[in-house]
């Protein structure tokens, strides 16, 4: 029998996994890959109900602690302060949460039921220091999530989906690669305009992720017309929502398709209902923001040749942590401008002193910071080889074979070993393996420069 969790789907850090499972249903259908097994776990998932208790899947953000994201976040450690908590949230009666609900103003309906109780009470308890720290980083995005929707005329109150996708965390990404502050797994964010490649990842990128995920919900909008089907396939799938609809007789109300839904997604509009109470009503249940200083104004320069962050770091004044920071997007030390202008977001004063030192930036320190060579000089020395003498031949009596035996052995404990090089192995790599250095492969061998070739064999004892 499976373990149950008791509405444990209500975690501020809500779904690393939620929009995971929502693009990934969609991927496999526009590669037409079937799963034949799908079909019965959706059954299994819609026909096992509890009269009593909702049966909903714990969401892998759960799993994520609080101190990690504030240690590994730059931008938190740097703006934002935790204030003392008052640790403790009273208790209302429900007409008081229907009453707060229904004067928030929002064009998606907001209903109240036992369900959204459930995740409120658990955002202003056991969550309360992870609303804290969202209400302190609310201040880093929430502008630009509200334009991203404001240019596609979607209801603001969405800028929320992201408060329980990521935590508000950039570079966030879930065991199965849904990555980034909206959770878009590679093929929908290459879809949606997004470029991925191995030194850039723009799905880090808040701003340009956020228009992103406005055309997926405006796409979504437009096949649905109703925003709690909208925000459910945010979670599983508009395929999955199209069944439960179909299962629920044609229905497209979000209550009435509830039963016929994944488990996660059951949790996943009553977190996002409460997230808009508990963003808006915080104060109420004692809830104190973490303070935020104002960050430095920054800006961006555009740049059309291939720079190391520690040449920027060391010509500018200001640390690769902080580069990093404020250009999630960029997976390595490497801003990649030569293929494609690319942006560069630093401090205005920063940004000055970067077009001031342009030039000396891109030729500081070359052999130290251009890791790709542009032309590699192939090694053609001729290899020289000294043949093997011949065995003598040996009486095969039981004594002498034994004999034989042990001087072979001896011979090759004293004469050492050899290996055959393997195509695209590098000295370094076969030292390692072998438990030697390269210094002593070279001298062993013979060999002067760094260039070896495959199918060389190298004595490494």
């Amino acid at each position: 029998m499976k373990k149950k969790f008791v509405l444990l789907a209500l975690s501020m850090m809500f779904a690393f996994s939620s929009h995971t499972y929502a693009q990934a249903v969609i991927e496999t259908e526009t590669e037409e890959v079937e799963d034949e097994d799908s079909q019965d776990e959706d059954d299994e998932d819609a026909d096992d109900e509890d009269d009593d208790e909702e049966d909903i899947d714990v969401p892998e953000s759960m799993e994520e602690d609080l101190d990690s994201i504030l240690s590994e976040d730059f931008t938190a450690r740097k703006y934002l302060s935790a204030e003392k908590d008052k640790g403790f949230s009273p208790t209302f009666d429900d007409q008081i949460y229907i009453d707060r609900l229904s004067r928030i103003p929002t064009v998606i309906e907001l209903p109240y039921n036992e369900v959204v109780r459930r995740f409120i009470d658990r955002y202003a308890n056991d969550l309360r220091h992870t609303v804290s720290y969202c209400l302190g980083a609310q201040n880093f995005y929430m502008p630009m999530f509200e334009q991203a929707l404001e240019e596609y005329n979607l209801p603001l109150e969405l800028k929320y989906l992201p408060v329980i996708e990521s935590a508000l965390k950039p570079t966030a990404r879930s065991r199965v690669g849904a990555t980034g502050i909206w959770q878009f797994m590679l093929a929908t964010g290459k879809r949606y305009g997004l470029t991925v490649n191995s030194l850039v990842d723009e799905r880090c990128d808040p701003q340009k992720a956020s228009y992103a995920a406005a055309r997926y919900l405006s796409d979504s909008y437009k096949r649905f017309g109703d925003w709690g089907l909208v925000i459910a396939s945010y979670n599983c799938g508009p395929e999955n929502v199209q069944k439960a609809i179909t299962r629920a007789g044609g229905s497209k109300d979000y209550w009435e398709i509830y039963p016929y839904l994944p488990r996660e997604t059951r949790g996943y509009v009553p977190a996002f209902i409460a997230a808009n109470y508990i963003m808006r009503y915080y104060c109420e249940h004692n809830i104190t923001p973490m303070k935020t200083t104002l960050p430095e104004k920054t800006d961006t320069v555009m740049l059309n040749r291939d720079v190391h962050m520690g040449q920027i770091a060391a010509l500018c004044d200001i640390s690769k942590e902080e580069l990093h920071a404020l250009n999630p997007q960029y997976r390595t030390d490497v801003v990649a401008g030569a293929d494609q202008p690319a942006s560069l977001r630093m401090p205005v004063e920063k940004i000055q002193k970067f077009l001031e030192m342009e030039d000396s930036i891109y030729n500081y320190m070359p052999e130290v910071f251009s890791t790709k060579r542009a032309i590699a000089k192939v090694n053609d020395v001729t290899p020289t080889y000294t043949p093997k003498k011949s065995k003598a031949k040996v009486r095969k009596t039981k004594g002498r074979k034994t004999r034989g035996k042990k001087a072979r052995a001896s011979k090759r404990s004293r004469g050492g070993r050899s290996v055959t090089v393997q195509r695209g192995q590098t000295l370094s790599q076969i030292a390692k393996k072998n438990h030697t250095t390269v210094a002593k492969l070279k001298k062993l061998n013979g060999i002067k420069g760094s260039n070896i070739r495959a199918g060389k064999k190298l004595r490494v004892k």
